[in-house]
């Protein structure tokens, strides 16, 4: 009489973690927003201004700013590739607006050349990568490097004050029923993100990205136009930073050469927590939300409790990597 072998921990083990890893493939965002949840709890009881009406509202404005580059960020993640320069688009429209602005040139016109110059930016990235081949990561290292430059000796060394009115309009604060404070750069990034789920999962240039992300050469076989489809989220992604521009000038009316240095990695921060893959061909406009709303919120609550920035910087680090690594984890366990 033969025994039936014992199968070993390890190989009891896999079924389980397969499952699990295959549960999270299907629910992406079940992750940042558990983790947005703990993040509240955790500040809530250990702070005593966290719900205070100003600080909620700080965390509203800040969120909408990195979240309108996140969501950019998000397409071109999306098709494996990555933008390091964004930010800096971000402050470049800012400066010009702001600059343009405060000369004789009329505010609506000054906001539009500045959305023309950060979409130009992003057009020329897109050429670049799809033209010459070359990596994202080399061709937005490369462009990060000349708007840093182009911003400082723009601006000469000074900020710019933004006169209010259309500049400044997403700041504007009105209230919901009479009580819920709002302002319109909400509503502005809510039509932005709805915009974008819709495009990604309702159109075929939506399901064009996550093929190529997925992998290139098959969407080419298939009949995708890689290049365009490239080409088009760049352009796409560089008109959103000139959104957040936007958001950014509402927040806060003035144009500073050297504001949101870690803005890209942020942005990147929110989108790879919010359950998109660095590795191109899966994501969700929601997830991306969502991380944004975690990276806000940690770094408010951090600052609240009286934790040192370096600190701060420490934990995001953290959060990225093990992000990162769960997606890692999840592609090898469900491919």
């Amino acid at each position: 009489m033969t025994s039936t072998p014992t199968a070993s921990p390890a190989t009891r083990a896999k079924p389980v973690l397969s499952r699990g890893a295959a549960a999270l493939a299907r629910t992406p965002t079940s992750g940042p927003l558990a983790a947005l949840v703990v993040a509240v709890a955790v500040f809530a009881l250990t702070t005593d201004t966290f719900f205070n009406t100003d600080n909620a509202s700080l965390i509203v404005e800040q969120f909408l700013v990195i979240g309108t580059l996140a969501l950019g960020q998000t397409l071109v993640i999306l098709t494996a590739g990555i933008d390091l320069a964004n930010a800096a688009t971000m402050v470049l429209g800012t400066l010009v607006v702001a600059r343009l602005g405060q000369e004789t040139m009329p505010a609506a016109l000054a906001l539009v050349i500045g959305i023309v110059i950060c979409t130009a930016v992003g057009a020329l990235s897109g050429t670049l990568v799809t033209r010459l081949k070359l990596p994202p990561f080399i061709v937005t290292l490369g462009v990060l490097s000349i708007l840093t430059a182009v911003n400082q000796l723009y601006a000469n060394g000074e900020s710019f004050t933004v006169p209010s009115g259309i500049l400044t309009w997403p700041g504007t604060r009105s209230y919901l029923f009479g009580r819920i404070e709002v302002t319109y750069g909400m509503g502005v990034m809510l039509v932005l993100a709805v915009g974008l789920w819709f495009a990604l999962t309702q159109t075929s240039w939506g399901r064009n990205i996550y093929a190529v992300g997925d992998d290139a050469e098959a969407a080419r076989l298939t009949g995708v136009h890689v290049r365009r489809t490239l080409l088009s989220v760049y352009v796409l992604a560089g008109f959103i930073y000139a959104v957040a521009a936007w958001q950014a000038l509402g927040r806060i009316p003035n144009a500073d050469p050297n504001a949101f240095q870690t803005g890209n990695l942020e942005s990147i921060t929110a989108v790879v927590i919010g359950g998109t893959s660095l590795f191109g061909g899966r994501g969700s406009i929601t997830g991306t939300v969502l991380g944004a709303l975690v990276v806000t919120v940690l770094a408010n609550g951090l600052t609240q409790a009286g934790i040192d920035s370096l600190y701060q910087q420490v934990a995001t680090g953290v959060l990225v990597i093990a992000a990162v690594a769960v997606d890692r984890i999840v592609r090898g366990r469900t491919a």
